[in-house]
């Protein structure tokens, strides 16, 4: 008897993936990199707005593609459906030997640095507390998606209300006063010159960076109840609280710290926490981080996952990973899989390299997913849709200036790092011979993935 994914996550529960998608430790730490890149405290809050309305875009286009295709997998999918099962498939492939497994052991090791600053021992080996923290949050998965989406909401949580602690005490505390001793105390920062508009385009970089993560709802379509009228719901809503969050964070960074004093920190958070909150500051942002790094780690077990299990179930992949498990009804072979290969990564210290070097694949995929809203109002035309599925608006205006910004986004990671960008893309184009592998052991699994655009 097969046994099928369980509904068992509601319209909350479906948000706080969305929210916990996104906010992790670059929102504690990106903000200086922007500061950096523009010449006033207007553009870099400008910058934030941007972003969150890039971020609203792919949100919107991706509730789109929710709906029509609320199937385990998500952007997996869509790519499948949309073009051809090698470009959902090399998606698949950088997200567990690149992309993911390099952001689960980044993610762990900082958790684990914050965790023992925070108990006092911050000269302690971390990577046996970061390869536990792997451990714990991919057993929680794997005893059901109700569990890991417990433990998320729980974090969740803490984190935005700390984040909330934060922007009350910046507005509250902070303000002019604050500003101008830490402006004066900052080295001096030279401002960056050139066109504003190349200023602005690299400064929506590690921008953009801080708010990618929405698509994680997506990955757990087929685990929500009423999908067509909660993913898209969740996606919006989720999305727009990150945006306003991250915003006033950076209003409260600049009243504390101002530009210069911003822009001449790696640690905005902590030293604009300890300008409001005294030397109590600096233990409430280790908190706050461990707090916010460890709801990350569990959504990045809990959510890609369901990929590895949908290439799995298209022949593509190892057939034992297309199994759900008959009690848990989670991918709990493909849990497993993951957790194993973050752990080898956080062991052999290379995952940060990895990382970096095809970090510029998230947006070549994201442009790619953006892309197919295009192809499916072609080939599959509104009149001809099932009711009450989501319609992405201003259509095709939105998805086209998205694919066009990740282009950007892309070409500038490239600019930056030619070399690791090109390791990067060998990396993940190594993933085609791979694909004819399994392509000839199940050539009609892929000729049905290709061809059936199933829809529930």
């Amino acid at each position: 008897m097969k046994t099928d994914f369980k509904r068992a996550l509601g319209p909350f529960d479906a948000t706080m993936v969305v929210v916990g998608g996104i906010i992790g430790a670059g929102i504690f730490i990106n903000p200086y990199i922007v500061a950096q890149r523009l010449p006033s405290a207007g553009w870099v809050l400008a910058a934030w707005v941007a972003g969150g309305m890039i971020a609203l875009a792919g949100a919107l286009a991706y509730a789109e593609l929710g709906t029509l295709f609320p199937k385990a997998g998500g952007q997996y999918v869509y790519l499948r459906e949309a073009y051809h099962p090698v470009v959902g498939f090399l998606y698949g492939w950088a997200l567990l030997l690149l992309i993911e497994c390099g952001a689960i052991a980044a993610v762990a090791i900082t958790f684990a640095e914050y965790a023992l600053r925070l108990v006092g021992r911050p000269g302690a080996p971390a990577v046996p507390l970061a390869i536990a923290a792997i451990v714990v949050v991919s057993a929680i998965n794997y005893l059901g998606v109700k569990p890991g989406s417990r433990v998320l909401n729980v974090f969740v949580v803490l984190k935005v209300a700390a984040l909330a602690v934060l922007i009350g005490a910046g507005f509250l505390l902070g303000g002019a006063s604050g500003a101008a001793p830490a402006a004066a105390d900052a080295e001096a920062v030279a401002r960056p010159s050139g066109p504003l508009a190349v200023l602005f385009g690299a400064a929506l970089v590690p921008v953009l960076f801080s708010y990618g993560g929405w698509q994680n709802a997506n990955y757990v379509a087929e685990e929500i109840r009423d999908p067509r009228r909660n993913l898209p719901r969740s996606l919006l809503a989720g999305t727009l609280l990150v945006a306003v969050v991250y915003v006033l964070v950076n209003v409260v960074y600049l009243r504390a710290l101002g530009l210069d004093g911003l822009a001449a920190t790696r640690t905005p958070a902590s030293d604009t926490a300890a300008a409001l909150l005294g030397p109590a500051g600096d233990r409430f942002v280790a908190a706050a981080i461990a707090i916010s790094t460890f709801g990350f780690l569990d959504l990045a077990v809990l959510a890609p996952t369901r990929v590895y299990y949908a290439m799995a179930a298209d022949g593509l992949f190892f057939p034992r990973v297309a199994r759900l498990h008959p009690r848990f009804r989670t991918p709990s072979v493909a849990i497993i899989l993951q957790a194993v290969w973050a752990i080898v990564l956080a062991l052999t210290g290379t995952y940060a390299a990895l990382v970096d070097t095809v970090v510029f694949a998230d947006w070549i995929f994201f442009g790619l997913t953006v892309g197919s809203v295009l192809v499916f109002r072609r080939r599959l035309p509104l009149a001809g849709r099932e009711p009450g599925g989501f319609r992405s608006p201003l259509h095709p205006v939105l998805p086209v200036l998205f694919v066009l910004v990740s282009v950007g986004v892309v070409a500038s990671v490239v600019a930056s790092n030619p070399v690791r960008s090109a390791v990067g893309a060998a990396l993940l184009f190594a993933g085609v011979p791979a694909f004819l592998y399994w392509r000839r052991r199940a050539p009609s699994a892929v000729r049905d993935a290709n061809g059936r655009g199933d829809r529930e």
